[in-house]
């Protein structure tokens, strides 16, 4: 087993995701890249390596347990244990939307993938968190996940009505709360960011870039020691 930290990143192959990547691996933690596209991987992992950091890519998809079984055991005999894991991967369909119009099939499936595809890879590196010092779990959740600034009319947050989106957040918002009471005992750190209004593929505009993105979650994957949060730059998040 190796002194040096090991990290997995879900849905790292773009946007926010390679963000976390890089800079993790800028810190001088040993990066896994997860990702379900083979090529972009490849190419992800590429770039980073070319720059010296030391990242690898393993195929892992939150919608199919065998992959993300495969995963945990790869870096079980690989490492043999997790220091970090970011939940990053997540998805959003356009075709979501109030509750009285969003697709149902969207809805499905984006909880499936930004809720339970999450709690699936959670549960399978937990064993290898517990085999680390001083583990974190960092899931990258958003203020569209928030049922007080969903329920703000002040709010900006409150027209933003994409039922299955906002219901993922806030149900990744609830496995923070659980796995923090859970694991209380344990050293393990969870707590639940919210990077910030950011421009990537998954919403075409925003105000900040994905390196600027990647800040927030990275500084709670790599440092601290409160646990159960929910913060977004500059402030706690009201769950």
């Amino acid at each position: 087993m190796t002194d040096q930290r090991i990290a997995l990143v879900t849905g790292a192959n773009k946007g926010i995701g390679f963000e976390i990547a890089r800079q993790l691996a800028q810190a001088g933690v040993r990066v896994i890249l997860g990702a379900r596209d083979a090529e972009r991987a490849r190419a992800a992992v590429e770039a980073l390596n070319a720059h010296g950091l030391a990242v690898s890519a393993i195929a892992l998809d939150l919608n199919d347990q065998a992959s993300i079984s495969a995963a945990a055991s790869h870096i079980q005999s690989e490492h043999g244990k997790l220091d970090i894991l970011v939940n990053n991967a997540g998805v959003f369909e356009s075709v979501d939307g109030p509750p009285s119009k969003a697709s149902l099939d969207a809805v499905r499936r984006v909880l499936d993938t930004n809720f339970i595809g999450t709690l699936a890879v959670t549960q399978s590196m937990l064993p290898l968190l517990r085999m680390a010092p001083s583990a974190r779990i960092v899931n990258v959740s958003s203020s569209l996940g928030s049922l007080t600034l969903n329920g703000d009319p002040t709010s900006s947050y409150y027209s933003a009505q994409f039922i299955g989106y906002n219901a993922s957040k806030a149900a990744l918002n609830m496995l923070t709360v659980q796995l923090n009471e859970e694991l209380k005992d344990t050293g393990i750190v969870v707590n639940s960011v919210s990077p910030g209004f950011v421009k990537t593929d998954l919403t075409g505009y925003g105000t900040m870039t994905p390196d600027e993105g990647a800040k927030l979650p990275v500084q709670y994957a790599l440092e601290g020691k409160e646990s159960g949060l929910f913060v977004e730059p500059g402030h706690l998040t009201p769950w």
